[in-house]
Formats: C-alpha cells, structure tokens, sequence
C-alpha cells in the first residue's frame, strides 16, 4: 500500500531544523581555508596525476613502458681467498620514448668500500660497556676490504667506455645517445673480496664454519642496471645500506666456477644437472619432480657430511639461465644437503627445494619445503599462480633476504639437534616471508629503494594470510590490528609516515612492514570484506606483475576494482602518522509523550502556522530534561499512543502491521572520535538479558564532523552496556574509553608495552 510520506518528511524536516536551532550559536565569520576534510579526494593534493603511461584506473596506460636488460655472466669463486671473480656482457633495451645520453648502473658490494660514505651517515656516541670484540673492531681494526675492483668497461668492439663512479653508482657515459627503440652492448669485468656477513654485516656474503668451511650466500655482486622509468627517469638513489632494490627485467645466462665438491642453487634452470651431479642424485631428482606430498632427498646428509671433509681442489662451473627476471642469487657450499617436492598449482607446476647444511637438522628437513610449497600456494591464491620453475630455501643463520627464485633464511637447532617452539615459528616465519618477495617485489616489480611498504608491507600481509593456514598455532605478529596499537600510541617524534623513503624510517619493522601489512588486514576484514578486497588485490597484482607499479596504482586499483572510495583511508594510514581512537561519549534515553516541552512549544510558535498545523506530534524527549519526569504518566510505550496506531491502521495491512517493530527504548549515542585516523564505528550492544547485537557504521559517518557523530538505537529491550570494537579490529589504542558505562577493561596493550 502507498504510506503517508508527507507525514514521514514533515517530521524529519522538524526534527531537522530543530536540531539546527538548538545547535545553532553566535560565531565571528570564519575567513577563508584549504579544504582539511579527512574525506578529501587524493587527487586534489598528493596523486600525480593520471596519463598516457598511467591511468587513473590504476593499469599501465596505452603508452607504458619498461626497459629491459640481458645479462650473459662467467663467475669464479676463490674459496680459499674469499673473492669472486666475474665478468659480464650486458644488451640493454631502450623502450623509452626518450634518447638516453649514459646508463647508470648499481655498484652495491661498494657500500662496504673502505671510502663508504655508508658508515659514516649515522650519529654516534660513547657505549659506556664494550665487549672485548665490540672494543677491537670498534676501535682498533682496519675496516673491511669491500667494494667493487672494476678492471674494463668496453664497448660491443672491444673500446674502452668512458665511465664514472660516484659511491653506489656507475654512469656509463655513452659516445652517442641511445635512441628510442635501440640497444646497447657492453661488458664490465670486475672481482671482490667477499664479506663474511656474520662479522662485517650485510645482505649477502658468506658463513664461517669451526672447520674452516663456508656457506655463501652470493647477492648484488655484478653491476647491474638502474631502473629508468616513466615517473622517475633514473632511480640513482644511492645504496645506504637499508633501501633495497630498483631492477629491470631480463634474460641470465650465468656459468659459475666453484670447488668440485661444492652443491649449488641460485636463480634459474640449471642447464647441466648431469655434470654437477651423481646419477644416483639425478635419479632423486627426476622422482621428486613427480611427488607431491612430502620432500625427496637429493643430496643426503651423509653425502654432505663426507664433502665437507674433502676441501677438493677440483672445480666445477654450473650453468643456469633465467628468463624475465629482475635479478640474479647464488648459494653454493660443500655442507649442504638438498631436498625437493613438486608443487600443484592450477596451472604451473613449480618446484619447492631447501638446501642446508647439517647442522639445520632435523628441523630444516621436517619444516623448509613444506613451507615453501605451501607460501607458493597461498600467495597464488591471493594474486597469480607463481610463474616460475622453482622456489629455493636456503639455510644461512643471521640472514632474511629474498632474490628470484632464492632465498637465505635463518633459524636452525642447538647442537644436539632440539628447538624451541619460538626457533621452529621464527624459522617458518622468515621462509614464508622471503619465498612471498617472489611475488612482491620479484614479479610485482615496485621500487624499494623508494617505496619499502609496496613490498615488505604487502608481502607482510600475504605472509599473515600464510602463517594463519600454515598451522593454526602459529604466534602471529604482524597483521592482527591489536599487534601494532603499540607502535601507533608510541612518541610522534620517532615515528614516521608509511610514505616516506626507507632511509627516513623510524621502527623501520613497524613502518614498512607491520603498519602496512596492519592497513591491509583492517581493509580486508573490517572495511571492505574478503570477497571485494581480495578481488582488488588480485586485479593489481595481474595488473602489474612483471612490471613497475608505484603506490598510485595500488590505490587506484584497489578502488577501481571495489567501488570502495579509500582515499580517506590511503591519506591517514599512509600519507599521516594519524591514530585511531574511537569512544563512547555520552549515551541518552528517550521517551515517548504526547506534551512538548517549553522549548519544543517556543519553537513552534517560532516557526508558526508551518509547524503548527502539522500536528499532533509524538515527542522523544531525553532523560535530563527537567521539564520531564518518566515516572509520571506522561510517558508512553509505542502501543499505547492511539493517534500513531491510527496512522498504521490506515496505511499498513495486518501483515504488515505484524512485520513492524514494537520499540520500547530510545537511545541517542554519540561517539566520539579523539585520533585523527577516521574508521568504522563497530558497536556492540548488550542487552538487560544478556543477548548482544553488532552494529557497524561506515567511516563516512565521521564526514561531516570530525570530532562526534550520533546514533539512534530503538529497541524493544534495555540496553545495559555498549563497547566499541569488541574484538579488537581497528587498532584503537586506547580501549578504556570504548565502553559505556564506563568501566575498567582488561588491556592487552598494556601486557604489550610491558613485554
């Protein structure tokens, strides 16, 4: 049946203007400002705008581009020296629509150069405590011998090239410009004295054994190409130590000369696995690229344990190459021991392979692969499946860091073989997180040097994802909300916002990866839901897999793929250090009566005829009002007020009558907003007999107002308590102001800052 609706809006537009008038008071004219709405577009500040390269979808644009770099290498290890020998012959492609006047190329092992500005960055003072070791290097020792020799850079006919190096950096400078559309090719020879990691530091390097063996974990050890992009040009930031990687895609082909003894892995198809191994070994091999449920030995533990005894003066090159990759990683050793299993995905079948040495087992055996296969799965899930022929574990105390394809990770036993359950997690943990940076920043090709959240935050995310259905016991420590609270309520002056540049972070763990990864959890499950964040998610990641996105594009993806408008919430979890604190400010009861009040009377008569002959009114009138008592007969229940069942007799049929509700409370809540990061309102409502109801209300609601918003509950039992964020999903970072009536709630945040 058609309803009154006249009825229906000449009582909002009373309540609206009586609102307003009671509201209302005498302010100065406020001068002109700057639109400071927390809902405020991006675009009107701090997105770069959208183009031809770029479009404001958040995919690559008709126009975009990359570059491309191939890269043909012989490498000799020294092991007895500790040096790496190399040299390289570099094709690279301008697809730019610009001429490239010199090439810039990243020279990373000289951060550890005996003239690094590197250690030299950082502000020091006095220990008032040394240990003897601490003491000697601090003060006593020369300093490590690093840094790139470089013996010729020449041109595709053999020339000397001109070059400069400032610090991390080579500029090749070119005799002619390179055109759009042309290559270049040159070759670079270069050797160093390889670091060991455990006493000098740094990302890769080598593991020194009692026995006088050593592990080597082989990263960032040729010059290799900057990025030139779209909306950089040349990323030549220089390399401080804590800014990772800008790289170009391109095809390897790398043949590496270690001690015959020795068992390698590193990035790419290994091309001569019959020379390099036993045919017992390739035998293991072949079936384990047929098994699925549990890892194949390859290389036993007791064939480990006799190489290392040996110390061969043989050698042996390996030969491997790569397509579409954007680095290159290199394991070798004469103790590792190697296990694989085959992987299932919906359509590519990947290999999962550890390589450890002994002192790794039991627990590298039991746990490695198995985690491998399941990130690769898990990761596929949330973005494409894992697009190349394998994934590598490798067991290097100390280390966490990630290259296509490999990566080192730490944790292993005491010496008789036992753990700690805190040992196996840290273990797994650092395996699922380093196996993900395959897809976030391998494949998913973002700026680190730049940009740390794009992949640590996300791939943090990802990681949470993993670890949750890895083994639900798993002591998860970056992606619930709660964990970073914290941080978030911690001294402004040492924290920083997401969008700032890696070597600008404060609590670098909480801003580039647990903050982020935080964000992207609350997106998911408090305000937009899996099925549209998930979908969002995955759009980016095929979006821009195998290219170079920037955080634009992430977040025009995220709301072009949802319909989700987030730029309220990029702006304070990205772009500001703003919290969330939310709160329960006042509560009010109404009741129903027929009597205006004096007030209600005088703005009528104010209003005149208008509201006049729109009556009889129902009037909710709050308990404080002194001009009301709600003991005395003047308040009323729903039923009992003739002139309201009148109305719904004559526009409602009995069924519909039946479907209405029957209110017999009336509550007005304001909720008060303290942090400057807006976020959903999610109320719990606990009634006089113990049953609860969840309320939610978007983030928009805080529009209008940035300080309160208001709600109205009717309900047809008393409300006794109303908590805000019962299970702890918003990062609030202070909870005791969450409930009404007030009342002391047991903090786990504050067992947090204890711990």
């Amino acid at each position: 049946m058609r309803k009154n609706l006249l009825f229906s809006a000449m009582t909002i537009v009373f309540s609206t203007v009586l609102f307003a008038q009671e509201n209302k008071t005498e302010e100065p004219r406020k001068p002109g400002h700057y639109n400071e709405n927390k809902f405020r577009q991006l675009n009107e500040e701090i997105m770069a705008s959208p183009n031809m390269y770029r479009s404001a979808s958040g995919a690559p644009g008709p126009e975009y581009y990359q570059q491309k770099a191939d890269y043909k290498m012989n490498l000799e290890l020294d092991d007895k020296n500790a040096k790496l020998y190399g040299s390289e012959t570099i094709t690279y492609h301008n697809n730019a629509p610009d001429k490239l006047e010199y090439l810039w190329l990243q020279l990373d092992q000289n951060m550890r150069a005996p003239q690094s500005l590197t250690p030299l960055q950082e502000s020091q003072r006095i220990s008032p405590a040394y240990t003897p070791d601490r003491f000697a290097k601090q003060y006593m020792e020369e300093p490590f011998q690093g840094g790139f020799h470089i013996d010729y850079v020449k041109d595709a006919k053999g020339n000397a090239m001109s070059y400069t190096i400032n610090q991390t950096m080579m500029r090749i400078n070119l005799a002619q410009p390179l055109k759009p559309g042309e290559k270049i090719t040159f070759s670079i020879k270069w050797w160093y004295n390889i670091n060991n990691y455990r006493v000098d530091g740094g990302r890769s390097g080598y593991e020194e054994f009692e026995d006088g063996n050593r592990l080597y974990v082989i990263a960032q050890f040729y010059p290799r190409m900057a990025v030139y992009s779209d909306f950089e040009g040349w990323q030549n930031m220089q390399f401080w130590g804590r800014g990772e990687f800008a790289l170009a895609f391109g095809d390897y082909d790398v043949n590496i000369t270690v001690p015959a003894d020795h068992i390698m892995e590193a990035t790419g198809v290994l091309q001569n696995r019959k020379e390099v191994f036993t045919a017992e070994q390739v035998k293991r091999w072949e079936l384990a690229e047929k098994t699925f449920d549990k890892p194949v030995i390859i290389v036993t533990q007791q064939e480990a344990e006799n190489a290392e005894k040996g110390f061969s003066e043989k050698k042996k090159t390996w030969k491997f190459k790569a397509q579409n990759v954007r680095d290159f990683g290199i394991s070798t050793s004469r103790k590792f021991m190697l296990d694989a299993m085959a992987v299932k995905l919906e359509t590519k079948t990947p290999m999962a392979i550890s390589i450890y040495p002994k002192e790794s087992n039991p627990l590298w055996g039991e746990y490695s692969t198995k985690a491998v296969a399941h990130t690769l799965k898990t990761y596929s899930h949330f973005t494409f499946d894992y697009p190349y022929p394998k994934a590598v574990s490798v067991s290097a105390e100390d280390q966490g860091m990630e290259y296509p394809m490999i990566c080192w990770n730490f944790g292993r036993p005491d010496k008789d073989g036992k753990y700690t359950d805190r040992v196996k997690y840290g273990m797994l943990g650092v395996i699922i997180h380093e196996v993900g940076h395959n897809f976030f920043p391998m494949i998913v090709n973002s700026d680190e040097r730049q940009w740390t959240w794009m992949d640590e935050g996300l791939n943090t995310f990802l990681e949470f994802q993993a670890e949750k259905t890895f083994d639900p016991n798993f002591p998860l420590d970056r992606g619930p909300a709660d964990k970073i609270v914290p941080y978030m309520k911690g001294d402004q002056s040492f924290i920083a916002p997401i969008m700032s540049n890696s070597e600008n972070i404060f609590q670098f763990g909480n801003n580039a990866y647990g903050k982020p990864a935080t964000g992207l959890n609350i997106l998911r499950e408090t305000i937009m839901g899996p099925e549209l964040f998930d979908f969002a998610f995955k759009t980016y990641a095929n979006r821009w897999k195998f290219k170079h996105p920037t955080p634009e594009d992430f977040f025009r993806t995220m709301e072009d793929a949802s319909a989700v408008d987030l730029d309220w919430f990029w702006r304070g979890w990205f772009y500001s250090t703003d919290y969330v604190d939310l709160g329960v400010k006042e509560v009010k009861q109404y009741y129903v009566t027929l009597e205006p009040t004096e007030e209600m009377k005088n703005f009528a008569q104010r209003r005149g005829r208008f509201l006049r002959d729109m009556g009889p009114f129902l009037y909710l009138v709050d308990e404080s009002n002194k001009e009301f008592n709600p003991e005395t007969k003047k308040a009323f229940e729903v039923g009992d007020v003739q002139m309201l069942n009148d109305y719904l007799d004559k526009n409602f049929t009995k069924e519909e009558r039946n479907a209405l509700k029957s209110p017999k409370y009336f509550y007005e809540v304001e909720f008060e907003k303290l942090g400057g990061m807006p976020m959903p309102i999610i109320s719990e409502v606990q009634f006089e007999d113990g049953s609860k109801e969840l309320h939610k209300f978007p983030a928009q609601i805080w529009r209008r107002n940035n300080d309160t918003a208001k709600r109205v509950f009717a309900t047809d039992k008393k409300i006794t308590k109303i908590q805000l964020d019962p299970k702890l999903e918003t990062a609030d970072i202070d909870v005791a102001n969450n409930m009404w009536p007030k009342e002391e709630l047991p903090s786990k945040f504050d067992e947090l800052d204890k711990k």
